[in-house]
């Protein structure tokens, strides 16, 4: 295979396809784009997506050593300094975490699914045996040490080399369960064997292509690779106005751009690129037209793993029921992924207007206790027991193990299973349970009820 030096690399600057569009690929047209590629791209990336012909060769040695010196008189970006800076902002004192609480409170999705939880209130029961309290729980037949586990993110290697491995072996040490994400910054066979052992369970998250050849393969590779079950996404299909993510420089200018600022053509192609932000990128292949008539039946003839149905808020098991922040968002949804024969469902309302998850368990227990018996479904701490009385089988977390390995890498997750394991033993014995089997319905009740605004 031949060799090239920079000159004759900087010549290659016409345009190609890119998932994010070509004003990605002429950013870097000609010049080395590392730094900004491999944080959110597994490294089977190129092997996978371009044809054998399209790989030209290799860098020479020549190159090689003047980029390396060239690195190492790199200024660090505005992206590197807020990870350093977040080992000292996770320690602060309750002055940092009240402006973190009030920030998340100006995010209407959050404040009323805080609300609804606060709408529950549970009805302990005393002089019942504690001794010996049992957190553990099974998600899918599968043993986790607590009813939680790692909900699907994307690109986590933005936060830390590793990546999703610290999510993998965290979740190894601890014994809980991890998703993998579709849009995972390493490849999905890395993931996988990062495990401590090949018996451990994991589970992949998919956003189905639109292609079904493309899709087929992906599930397959997966499925070969050792995953235990497939989170079919399918609330969160087409890129949205995501302001923060479009706005933030340093998504835009450091990262993608090495903190110079890219001259566009047109005002059209900034335009374009603002539009789809660093989360439209990811999911501009996915397919919007799936239906539960053909697409679940598609799923059956390429795997045999079970299927349940994500957005990311609870997850139920139809036998399993859980809570996440993607998923089913109504009753009639849960009712039809049970009739189609879906091993569990996640509720959620991805940060919508829709009704908040906790509010749509209530329901659905309510209206059809059926579909318990049909699947599986999850949320946190207190808000956990309360989802799992309702019968949620566990909850899924997704930023809280983001925020997790990228301060602390590993031993960030297993610090927050730790602490999750804790909150979660404490309030099963304050209810009067030892086991998770026997949180049940009539531990919670829901009130209707509003805080008087205090009058001077």
């Amino acid at each position: 295979m031949p060799t090239y030096n920079l000159a004759q690399v900087a010549r290659h600057n016409t345009s190609d396809d890119h998932p994010g569009g070509p004003q990605v690929i002429m950013g870097f047209a000609g010049r080395d784009a590392t730094a900004a590629y491999v944080p959110i791209h597994p490294a089977d990336a190129l092997d996978k997506n371009i044809a054998p012909e399209k790989h030209l060769g290799d860098l020479d040695e020549a190159s090689i050593i003047a980029l390396k010196q060239a690195k190492q008189k790199h200024t660090k970006t505005r992206d590197d300094l807020r990870v350093e800076e977040a080992q000292l902002l996770l320690t602060m004192q309750s002055a940092a975490d009240d402006s973190i609480i009030l920030l998340l409170k100006r995010l209407k999705a959050h404040a009323e699914n805080a609300r609804a939880f606060s709408r529950f209130f549970f009805h302990p029961r005393v002089m019942r045996t504690v001794s010996g309290c049992d957190t553990s729980s099974t998600i899918l037949g599968y043993k986790t040490s607590i009813p939680v586990y790692i909900s699907g993110s994307a690109l986590a290697r933005l936060g830390h080399p590793l990546g999703e491995v610290n999510l993998t072996r965290g979740a190894y040490e601890t014994g809980i369960i991890q998703m993998v994400s579709s849009n995972s910054s390493m490849s999905y066979g890395r993931i996988a064997a990062a495990r401590g052992s090949p018996d451990h369970p994991i589970f992949f998250q998919l956003y189905k292509h639109k292609d079904d050849a493309t899709a087929a393969k992906r599930i397959q590779e997966v499925e070969a690779q050792g995953y235990n079950a497939i989170f079919l996404t399918v609330d969160a299909l087409v890129p949205s106005n995501r302001e923060m993510d479009t706005r933030a420089p340093h998504y835009l200018e450091d990262l993608e751009n090495e903190g110079v600022r890219r001259q566009t053509d047109s005002k059209d192609d900034e335009e374009e690129l603002n539009m789809l932000g660093t989360a439209g990128g990811l999911i501009i292949n996915n397919d919007i037209d799936m239906t539960w008539e053909r697409t679940i039946p598609w799923m059956r003839s390429v795997t045999k793993l079970p299927i349940v149905i994500k957005g990311e808020g609870i997850r139920i098991s139809l036998s399993h029921v859980l809570m996440d922040d993607i998923g089913i968002q109504c009753v009639a949804d849960a009712v039809l992924a049970a009739e189609a024969g879906c091993e569990g469902i996640v509720l959620s309302n991805h940060g919508g207007d829709s009704l908040p998850p906790l509010e749509v368990l209530y329901k659905l227990r309510k209206e059809h206790p059926e579909v318990f018996k049909k699947t599986e479904g999850m949320h946190f701490c207190p808000y956990v027991l309360k989802a799992l009385c309702l019968g949620a089988k566990a909850v899924g977390l997704g930023r809280a193990f983001l925020y997790a390995q990228s301060a602390y890498g590993e031993a960030g997750v297993v610090h927050l299973v730790r602490i999750l394991q804790r909150e979660i033993k404490f309030g099963m014995e304050s209810l009067g349970v030892r086991s998770v089997d026997l949180l049940s319905p009539e531990m919670v009740e829901r009130v209707d009820w509003h805080a008087i605004p205090a009058k001077l």
